[in-house]
């Protein structure tokens, strides 16, 4: 019996993730330095932009500074290096399109550029004009590459990695981040197949390069399903793009390339031929009913799903920013309990209308992780600095812009001055929202006084609240009572709650009481003492 093949060695996974493309950027830094050749020159720019496309993307979810600075280190590099690499590329599709074929020079380099492509002078002179070109793009991409702070990009290569790492691949807010990205690229695939003008192909390019390199290290199980087709529209693109570069350079009157109209018009055949060719390549799996837009599109979130990644991106912006993010989790959690048990006993009711939409409750939720983000600029009036900020943010995808307004107000007012209807920040908001906002402020504004009891982070994981309403009887007054696990009248926190909960009883026109809550683990505790009491006092 003959051997068995020895098996076919697997193939090694590719290495992806922000820190080995920093890395990559500078290794191929010393390789460009020997000579800028076409392989370190092409490898350099694609770590560079993708070093880019990465921290354009985790600039949205992490508001550090370093990541602007890093972007701008390095794209001055990227863009010193572009002129290069087209030089390069141009040299190579002339080879491949010209009629004749390239005559290398002899040892001695006399070789006369009139006879570099035989039968084909406008080969020779567009090959010259590159050549030159290259030259002087290279003596520029020397300068720039020693004007580059390597020691700089080593310590970001560092600490940027790890600021990244805080978001785990696959996850909601990346899907989020691809959405984006996706919705962009599929904006310019509609203006490009409307105007199909060189610079919209162009656009679309960089479009969908940037969803690809967002898939590629952010999400990787839909990457493997679509990489190949992503990497084959980039390429395609790609080309379109250098064959309309090879053509305004030849129709250059500085280069003069043609030296008869005929000439000019073969060249314009050979190129319009092979630019068609890719652009039916891209229609064929780009527009129709089968496109992959819509196939990309379907793995994407949408309706629930989509409103809850978004809320997760807001959620991670602000776990970035607030120094003391696990009180804001806290709070969140005790705020929805809160707002739960008022919302099941029919008490929060805008304008007298019952609240049934969710939306009122996705806000509070959102305004309760983001109303402490003004400490990363001042402890002193950080509930202002939160209303700011919030309002900055470009409205994540699934949200209205009025969603976010009320947010940003509702986060405004967990602390300070009361809201009033002709306060700035209420002025903002349409007329039915100020009655919501001020309500779910005034949620918001007794849920964080009642994390501030030390029990909460010693001794509990999850807040525990129970909301009792109370009925107007003989002898009492409609109320409502709310029940917290660890609370005590006694504390100092009780004053801080007290005060707190004024507007939250304005606006329900109930008063509110707020009392410990039994929990399970106390009642055997209080048993067992009792039974020791009890064998105590028979033994007396």
């Amino acid at each position: 019996m003959g051997a068995k093949p020895s098996p076919k060695p697997a193939s090694p996974k590719p290495k992806l993730g922000l820190r080995h493309w920093m890395n990559s950027v500078l290794e191929e830094c010393d390789r460009a330095n020997d000579g800028f050749d076409v392989d370190a020159v092409h490898d350099l720019r694609v770590a560079l932009r993708r070093c880019l496309s990465l921290a354009d993307g985790l600039r949205a979810i992490d508001p550090d500074s370093s990541w602007k600075e890093m972007k701008k280190n390095g794209k001055k590099l990227f863009q010193a290096l572009g002129d290069l690499r087209d030089m390069q590329v141009m040299q190579e599709w002339i080879e491949k399109l010209s009629d004749g074929k390239p005559r290398t020079a002899d040892p001695a380099g006399d070789t006369s550029s009139d006879d570099r492509f035989s039968s084909d002078p406008a080969a020779t002179r567009l090959f010259d004009h590159a050549q030159h070109r290259e030259a002087e793009c290279k003596q520029h991409g020397f300068k720039v590459l020693n004007q580059f702070d390597r020691k700089q990009w080593r310590q970001w290569s560092r600490t940027l990695p790890r600021r990244a790492a805080r978001v785990r691949p696959g996850s909601a807010v990346y899907l989020h981040l691809a959405l984006e990205k996706w919705t962009a690229a599929y904006e310019l695939h509609k203006h490009a197949m409307r105007t199909r003008s060189q610079v919209a192909l162009h656009q679309l390019r960089i479009g969908i390069k940037r969803f690809r390199y967002t898939v590629e290290n952010f999400l990787p199980q839909l990457h493997a399903e679509w990489g190949h087709d992503l990497k084959e529209l980039q390429d395609l693109l790609g080309e379109v793009h250098d064959l309309d570069v090879l053509w305004a350079t030849a129709i250059d009157h500085s280069v003069n390339a043609f030296p008869d109209v005929e000439s000019r018009r073969r060249w314009r055949e050979k190129l319009t031929a092979e630019r068609t060719k890719r652009i039916a390549r891209y229609r064929e799996k780009m527009v129709g009913r089968q496109s992959l837009w819509h196939v990309w599109r379907a793995e994407l979130p949408s309706g629930p799903r989509l409103r809850a990644a978004a809320l997760s991106r807001l959620r991670t912006w602000a776990g970035y920013l607030d120094p003391d993010f696990s009180h804001s989790q806290r709070v969140a959690q005790l705020a929805l309990l809160l707002y739960d048990g008022l919302n099941h006993a029919h008490l929060l009711t805008p304008q007298g209308a019952p609240l049934n939409s969710e939306d009122p409750r996705t806000v509070l939720q959102a305004a309760a992780f983001m109303h402490d983000v003004g400490k990363a600029q001042a402890e002193e009036n950080h509930h202002k600095n939160s209303y700011r900020m919030i309002r900055k943010l470009p409205r994540p995808l699934g949200w209205t812009a009025r969603e976010l307004e009320l947010a940003a107000v509702v986060a405004r007012y967990h602390r300070g001055a009361l809201p009033r209807p002709s306060g700035k920040a209420m002025q903002t908001l349409d007329l039915p929202d100020r009655h919501q906002a001020m309500q779910s402020a005034g949620i918001l504004r007794l849920a964080n006084a009642l994390d501030k009891r030390p029990s909460t982070s010693a001794s509990e994981k999850s807040p525990r609240l129970e909301v009792i309403p109370i009925e107007a009887g003989v002898s009492t007054r409609s109320g409502v009572v709310v029940r917290v696990a660890g609370y005590s009248a006694l504390d100092h926190s009780a004053e801080t709650v007290a005060a707190a909960r004024h507007l939250l009883e304005t606006m329900l026109r109930r008063s509110i009481l707020v009392r410990p809550l039994r929990t399970s683990a106390a009642r055997p505790a209080r048993a067992q003492v009792a039974r020791k009491s009890t064998r105590s006092s028979q033994a007396a």
